[in-house]
């Protein structure tokens, strides 16, 4: 493919990845009222790695401690999440998914699917099957690689990089329930 065509097939690409907030405020419109993304997104980050301080999570949710911190609240007055004393520093609190919060990770991986299901109802099993190992593969390399500028676009500066980013960072983006 001449390197004009495929630059041209890239761009095409990045519009469609732009699009898909269109899908995701679709699949949030799907959420109980009393779930809001964030909510969620501190219930699935619980349910995947387990008990954790405030500043792990809001590393995991890349927003800032007192955006995670209101999130939090809204889940521990809920029943969805606790505050433990964490052993190894009493100054700090563990947040801890309760059963109630998994009930509540239930109710939202159902309205999910749900959701999916009636939208995507005229697509056949094996294009859905296919979206999600082609979304598997795109986000297992942004997970996993370093994006570098080509070294020849600047002869007379470096390449640069970019950090990963956080593959809990990606799921919660890509999906506020457990799938």
């Amino acid at each position: 493919m001449p390197a004009q065509a495929a630059r041209s097939t890239y761009e095409e690409l990045a519009r469609h990845l732009g699009g898909l907030g269109a899908v995701r405020r679709e699949l949030v419109r799907a959420l109980p009222a009393d779930c809001p993304p964030g909510s969620a997104g501190v219930l699935t980050l619980l349910h995947k790695y387990g008990e954790m301080r405030m500043g792990r999570l809001a590393e995991l949710m890349a927003v800032d401690m007192s955006v995670t911190s209101r999130h939090v609240t809204h889940n521990v007055e809920r029943g969805w999440v606790e505050r433990q004393p964490d052993p190894e520093d009493a100054r700090s609190r563990l947040l801890r998914l309760t059963e109630r919060g998994e009930r509540q990770l239930d109710t939202l991986s159902e309205a999910t699917t749900v959701a999916l299901e009636s939208i995507l109802h005229d697509w056949s099993e094996e294009d859905v099957a296919g979206l999600n190992g082609m979304l598997e593969r795109l986000r297992a390399d942004f997970g996993d690689c370093r994006v570098t500028a080509p070294a020849a676009s600047s002869p007379s500066s470096p390449a640069r990089t970019a950090g990963t980013r956080d593959s809990a960072t990606t799921d919660h983006r890509r999906n506020t329930a457990r799938h």
